[in-house]
């Protein structure tokens, strides 16, 4: 598939390398091309030139999936800026949760109980397929999920297209995700958003972000 990846930070990067790995035409979308490379990013791109880097629209555009890998409070700019009609009957992959740091850290969760960021965006872009999933654990494991348990632990998918749920798994599946658990429509991103806060305080606990949930039936 050709997928544009929107963010630059480790969460970007990580999707970005493994889908490219896997031979996925891969290009990441930042707000300003220049600045990007002349900022941190330049080293991790220098390892991997097979990742191209555009506009959040110019990235977009041609792209069969697109990746919303930024902040919870930059995913509706970002997918403004990447532009409603180069989403438009394309799979939005949604993986940013709905942080809000304005007490501090830990965050707490700007939207919950009766929506979702995924939902959100949803309503902003109508025209596009969006799936939320992988925001429930760390950028590594979400690529590699073997490193931890020899892959023995689970992930969910969330969405209103069938079609685009698919597309999705098998992404998920050739990352090597062996337990995908389709949640149903898309308002059961609710439940997934927020098991962050319960996510931020075992990260506090066990001083790890290596771990994950895993659903025993």
């Amino acid at each position: 598939m050709r997928i544009a990846v929107l963010g630059t930070g480790s969460v970007g990067q990580a999707v970005a390398a493994r889908a490219a790995e896997l031979g996925h035409q891969v290009t990441i979308g930042t707000r300003d091309v220049e600045a990007t490379r002349a900022g941190g990013y330049a080293a991790w791109a220098a390892q991997h030139p097979e990742v191209g880097l555009a506009t959040q629209a110019d990235a977009a555009v041609d792209a069969d999936l697109v990746v919303n890998a930024t902040s919870g409070d930059g995913s509706l700019p970002a997918l403004t800026a990447a532009g409603a009609a180069n989403l438009s009957g394309k799979v939005v992959l949604d993986i940013s949760n709905p942080l809000d740091f304005g007490a501090g850290f830990p965050p707490t969760l700007s939207v919950h109980n009766t929506d979702s960021l995924a939902e959100r965006i949803q309503r902003e872009f109508p025209q596009a397929k969006v799936v939320k999933s992988l925001n429930t654990l760390t950028a590594e494991l979400m690529v590699r999920p073997r490193q931890l348990a020899d892959g023995a632990h689970s992930v969910f998918v969330s969405g209103d297209d069938a079609e685009a749920k698919r597309i999705v798994t098998g992404l998920l599946v050739s990352f090597g995700h062996t337990d995908v658990i389709d949640l149903g429509d898309l308002s059961t991103a609710r439940g997934t958003e927020m098991l962050l806060p319960l996510w931020l305080r075992l990260y506090g606990r066990l001083d790890t972000a290596m771990f994950n949930i895993k659903v025993v039936r």
